[in-house]
C-alpha cells in the first residue's frame, strides 16, 4: 500500500445547541467554511488537487440531508472534479471519514482526498427530526433504540463510577478547557464566521456575519457546584448535565495526500493514520466501547500504553468515560489524556467529533513532542472505535 500522510488538520469552535453562537448558522455553512479553510492553510495544495471528500455526519437529513459530501465541496468553491460522500457511524463518523479518505490513498484510488465530519444540533436533533423505529425489533431489541443518558446511567450502576468521581472528573475537564482557551493552546481552531437574522423596521430579516474563535461551552465549576445538579434520566442516579458531553454545532477537516502527491506540491507531511479499529458492544451500555476499541487497535499496531503520549477519549459522559480509562489500564496517565478538556468542556457534535478530535490530537501530539496519539469514543447502538496516529 501506498503511505498517506496527514498535511492538514483543522476545526470551527464548538457551540451549545440551540443556545450557542452557531445557533442561526446552517451546517452546510459550517463545513464549507472548514473544508475551504484547510485547503487555503496547506500550503501548496489548490482545490483542484483534491480528489474526494469522505464526510462524517451522524443524522444526514434536513439541512444535513441529500449528499452535504458532494454539496459542501461546491459551497467552499471547489470544481466539479472533486467528488463526495456522507458517511455515518453516529459518533464515530467523522473518524470513520477519515480512515476512508486515508484508505483511498492508500489502496492508490486517490492522491488527495479529506475526512471530515459536521453536525450541526440545532438545526437536526439527536434522533432526527422524526425517530421511526421498527415495530417488531424495537419490541425484541428495545435496547438498539435506548437513551443515550440510560447506557451512562447502566454503567455508572454495573461497574461502580460514582457520583462524586464522575463530578470531580467533569469539573477537571472544564478547568484544563479553560486553561487551553485562556492560554491560546486551542491552535487547531479556525476562527469561524456565524450568522444571525436581525429584524429590521420593515418586518424583513438581514443575515449578519459575525466570528467565532472559542468554544462557548466552556463554564467554570466545582464537584462541590455539581454535586447540586439534579439527575437528569433516572430518580435515583448519577448523570447529570454537568458530568455529560454538551450538545454542540461544529465542523472539522483532516486533508490527507500520499507521499508522491507531497513530493510533487511540496507538502508537508504531519501524521499518520497508524490503524483503525471498531468493535461492538452491547448497546446498553455502549459507554463501553473505548475499553475494547483501544486495546484492539494498540495490538493492531502493535504498541502498549506506554507507547502513546496523547489520547484523546470522547466524554460523551464522566462514567463511561472513566470506566474505560480504568479497565485500560491508562488512569496513571491522566496528564495525557484530554489535556484540554473534553468533551464535557468543549461539546459532542455527534457526527464532527472523531474530525475534531483528530485535528484536536495532532494538535496536542505537537505541543508535547509526541509520537502517538489515539482517538477513542463510543458510540450508539453498542460500539467502539479507536485510532492512532503517529507523528512525522
Amino acid at each position: 500500500m501506498k503511505d498517506a500522510y496527514i498535511v492538514q488538520s483543522v476545526r470551527t469552535p464548538g457551540c451549545k445547541q440551540n443556545r450557542g453562537l452557531f445557533k442561526e448558522t446552517r451546517p452546510e455553512e459550517l463545513i464549507s467554511f472548514i473544508l475551504k479553510a484547510a485547503v487555503e492553510k496547506t500550503r501548496g495544495l489548490e482545490p483542484e488537487h483534491i480528489d474526494d471528500v469522505m464526510l462524517g455526519c451522524a443524522f444526514p437529513e434536513a439541512e444535513q440531508g441529500l449528499n452535504l459530501g458532494r454539496i459542501a465541496p461546491k459551497m467552499a468553491g471547489f470544481p466539479d472534479s472533486v467528488s463526495g460522500a456522507t458517511v455515518n457511524r453516529f459518533c464515530a463518523s467523522g473518524l470513520e471519514a477519515i480512515a476512508q479518505a486515508s484508505m483511498r490513498v492508500q489502496m492508490g484510488w486517490s492522491d488527495v482526498t479529506i475526512g471530515a465530519g459536521v453536525e450541526s444540533m440545532s438545526f437536526v436533533p439527536m434522533g432526527g427530526n422524526q425517530v421511526s423505529p421498527h415495530p417488531e425489533f424495537s419490541v425484541s431489541d428495545p435496547d438498539m433504540y435506548i437513551s443515550m443518558g440510560i447506557t451512562a446511567e447502566n454503567v455508572a450502576a454495573r461497574y461502580n463510577v460514582s457520583r462524586e468521581d464522575q463530578d470531580k472528573f467533569a469539573s477537571e475537564s472544564q478547568a484544563k478547557a479553560i486553561a487551553a482557551r485562556d492560554h491560546g493552546l486551542f491552535t487547531e481552531i479556525v476562527p469561524t464566521p456565524a450568522y444571525k437574522y436581525v429584524s429590521q423596521e420593515d418586518g424583513t430579516y438581514k443575515k449578519e456575519a459575525f466570528i467565532v474563535e472559542h468554544d462557548d461551552g466552556i463554564r467554570e465549576s466545582s464537584p462541590e457546584g455539581l454535586a447540586k445538579l439534579r439527575t437528569v434520566f433516572a430518580v435515583n442516579g448519577s448523570v447529570t448535565a454537568g458530568n455529560s458531553s454538551q450538545t454542540t454545532d461544529g465542523a472539522a477537516a483532516t486533508i490527507i495526500a500520499s507521499k508522491e502527491k507531497c513530493d510533487k506540491l511540496g507538502l508537508e507531511p504531519i501524521a499518520k493514520m497508524v490503524t483503525y479499529a471498531t468493535i461492538g458492544c452491547k448497546s446498553d451500555e455502549m459507554g463501553v466501547g473505548p475499553r475494547y476499541a483501544i486495546p484492539k487497535a494498540l495490538e493492531q499496531a502493535g504498541l502498549s500504553i506506554d507507547d502513546i503520549d496523547i489520547y484523546e477519549i470522547n466524554e460523551a459522559f464522566a462514567s463511561q468515560a472513566l470506566y474505560s480509562i480504568r479497565e485500560i489500564g491508562i488512569e496513571k496517565y491522566m496528564d495525557r489524556i484530554n489535556i484540554h478538556g473534553g468533551a464535557i468542556a468543549l461539546g459532542h457534535p455527534l457526527g464532527c467529533t472523531g474530525a475534531k478530535l483528530t485535528a484536536t490530537c495532532l494538535a496536542n501530539l505537537k505541543q508535547v513532542n509526541g509520537r502517538y496519539g489515539i482517538v477513542s469514543m463510543c458510540i450508539g447502538g453498542g460500539m467502539g472505535a479507536a485510532a492512532i496516529f503517529e507523528m512525522i
